[in-house]
């Protein structure tokens, strides 16, 4: 599997900056990031319809890694627009892609990336990626 970032970020938030993420240096914290980036992750699987395939099937997904790179500090007030995609799917998991973009700013201000597993919340184990997931994907990102 390849963590080649996508060339298009298909699924897109915009959120304003809130006065309580920023810290005691007077930015905004970075585990702030990590939250935005599982609003755009959440964002994308519902488009992509994985909740209907856990509740029929048993497998959703399950995070396994995550990372982030700052660009730029980020303050209180500002808007942010969180993006994903998904680089090349494994047989079992994939690698999404994030950017947070500043209004304020008009930059770049982080980008990361979380590999994501499918796993069988009925046995316990991970599992093969469900074909209409993968579908989903790949018509999502203009793959199809």
């Amino acid at each position: 599997m390849s963590d080649a970032a996508p060339t298009s970020f298909p699924v897109a938030l915009e959120l304003p900056v809130q006065w309580g993420e920023m810290d005691s240096y007077r930015h905004v914290n970075n585990a702030v990031y990590f939250r935005w980036f599982e609003s755009a992750r959440m964002e994308y699987f519902l488009r992509i319809g994985w909740d209907e395939v856990e509740r029929r099937t048993g497998v959703g997904p399950i995070l396994h890694s995550t990372a982030a790179r700052f660009r730029a500090p980020l303050e209180f007030p500002d808007q942010v627009r969180i993006s994903a995609g998904v680089g090349e799917m494994g047989e079992d998991r994939f690698t999404m892609h994030y950017r947070v973009e500043s209004a304020r700013l008009g930059r770049l201000a982080a980008e990361g990336s979380g590999v994501v597993v499918a796993f069988d919340y009925r046995a316990g184990t991970k599992a093969a990626l469900p074909a209409p997931v993968r579908a989903a994907i790949a018509a999502l990102e203009g793959r199809g």
